[in-house]
């Protein structure tokens, strides 16, 4: 019953965000054409069309908005989301939903009459703009109502807490000081005899393992939270079939591995839920998203920097003779060997005399650098400083070996002698930049190079991509820490 009520409440909240998204729909329309040419008419000037040639794209909007706020995540449980997340996701949301609609109104030719001079920008931004104002609205509404109506006693879920130990008490903490959250704690239970009885973070110890089927019939109770032991998880199999046919949510802490940093997700295959640790960005939609600006932008630079390419493989020819291209086997994505293209900067026979300089190695480390290395030729040196020698990675970036954005693919010889931590570095796909890139390239030491690739895949957003970016310009335009 708890389940559907929960069912009928999102399906409600749902269509409430729909009909706000229709609001927003009309709402932009009536400034658009109305208030804002009486406002600024030097600014919006000329005919607007009529509203009905702007209705064919309300359907067409609901289902984008629709498909979004599902996929969102923003209609699971507010007990324990903040604010601050709620707000992001509405942003998401109301700011991708209008740039769907607007390249799916030119994808599928829709309202011929709009696209002779194109649909109202300024319309765009307002329904973005309203329909964001509109749900967060709603949403704080929600989380306010909820919490005055908990405040006063209702609508809470009373918890009992299996486990006495220090995630027990974590888990009681959190629930004494969330109480907002509308969770109230009944009391512990213990699962050993040489645990402790009477009281524990100032609520009972209402018994041990076998009284629970007792204590849950005498009780309003809607949550059992198990935090135990790794061993004791057999012998709780007939009691959680029994909480199970009275109807009694069960939850499981997940400190089964409690020093393991790994993020904890619970998954399915083919029906079978798997538990999930993963140390690596595992958003789908936004992994897609970096996927799509790496193959544009790397479309966009090599269409734009195609006179600059040729250029470079000219003198390179010129100066050196034999192969533009070096080719070299690196690491990508968990080990997966790929070719990396670069422009050659050095002599034909570079890689023979490397081991001839290995006592000048600059780098601690597997790592082989060499600020004044005699095998780059003088051309290859200006390549180097301002990293034009890498051009031909976006190659590499358009095929899926590589990003714009991550950790430098080593050389397989240099994984080998990698330390257990250093490895994953190797768990997320390699870039042409990184915060290594921005950081000072080879004016850092290896040590300090695989933290901020670690630091990289641990803080990994699509934000975190634009900005490292962003600073690879100047980084690269300068030309310093280059070798």
């Amino acid at each position: 019953m708890l389940k559907e009520r929960a069912r009928i409440l999102t399906l409600s909240i749902f269509a409430v965000d729909l009909g706000l998204v229709a609001v927003a729909f009309f709402a932009a329309y009536g400034l658009r054409d109305g208030v804002l040419p009486r406002l600024w008419p030097a600014a919006f000037t000329g005919p607007f069309y009529p509203l009905a040639e702007y209705m064919p794209l309300l359907p067409l909007s609901l289902v984008i908005w629709g498909v979004l706020l599902l996929s969102s995540g923003t209609y699971r449980s507010h007990r324990t989301v903040t604010l601050f997340d709620e707000a992001w996701t509405v942003i998401r949301v109301s700011f991708l939903a209008p740039a769907i609609l607007t390249l799916t109104i030119f994808g599928l030719r829709l309202g011929e009459t709009l696209l002779e001079d194109q649909i109202s920008r300024s319309w765009i931004l307002l329904f973005a703009i309203l329909a964001y104002l509109f749900i967060f609205t709603e949403k704080l509404a929600i989380r306010l109502t909820s919490r005055y109506v908990r405040s006063r006693g209702l609508n809470y879920r009373t918890v009992l807490i299996v486990g006495t130990n220090d995630g027990a008490l974590d888990l009681a903490y959190a629930i004494d000081h969330h109480r907002f959250w509308g969770f109230r704690l009944l009391g512990f239970i213990r699962t050993g005899d040489e645990e402790p009885e009477g009281f524990v973070s100032t609520h009972p110890v209402l018994g041990g393992l076998a009284d629970i089927p007792r204590i849950v019939e005498q009780n309003p109770v809607d949550d059992v939270i198990f935090s135990v032991r790794r061993r004791d998880l057999d012998r709780l199999e007939e009691l959680f079939e029994i909480l199970q046919e009275l109807g009694i949510r069960t939850r499981f802490a997940m400190n089964l591995f409690p020093n393991h940093p790994a993020r904890v997700q619970l998954e399915e295959m083919d029906g079978m839920p798997l538990l999930t640790f993963s140390s690596t960005p595992t958003n789908q939609l936004q992994l897609l998203a970096k996927r799509l600006l790496d193959v544009a932008l790397s479309l966009l630079t090599l269409g734009v920097g195609l006179p600059l390419v040729l250029l470079i493989a000219a003198a390179i020819k010129v100066t050196s003779g034999g192969s533009v291209l070096f080719r070299q086997t690196r690491c990508g994505l968990n080990g997966r060997r790929f070719t990396l293209y670069k422009f050659r900067t050095m002599v034909h026979d570079a890689e023979d005399r490397r081991e001839a300089l290995m006592h000048l190695n600059e780098m601690r480390g597997p790592t082989f650098k060499l600020s004044h290395d005699p095998r780059v030729t003088r051309l290859g040196r200006l390549l180097r400083k301002f990293s034009l020698d890498e051009l031909p990675q976006l190659w590499n970036v358009l095929r899926g070996d590589m990003s714009l954005v991550g950790p430098r693919p080593p050389i397989p010889e240099e994984v080998a002698q990698y330390q257990r931590w250093q490895r994953r570095r190797l768990s997320m796909k390699p870039g042409l930049t990184c915060l290594w890139q921005i950081s000072g390239r080879n004016n850092l030491d290896f040590d300090r190079w695989m933290e901020l690739d670690l630091q990289y895949i641990d803080s990994w957003s699509p934000m975190l991509d634009f900005k490292i970016l962003l600073k690879t310009i100047p980084a690269v335009l300068s030309g310093r820490g280059a070798s």
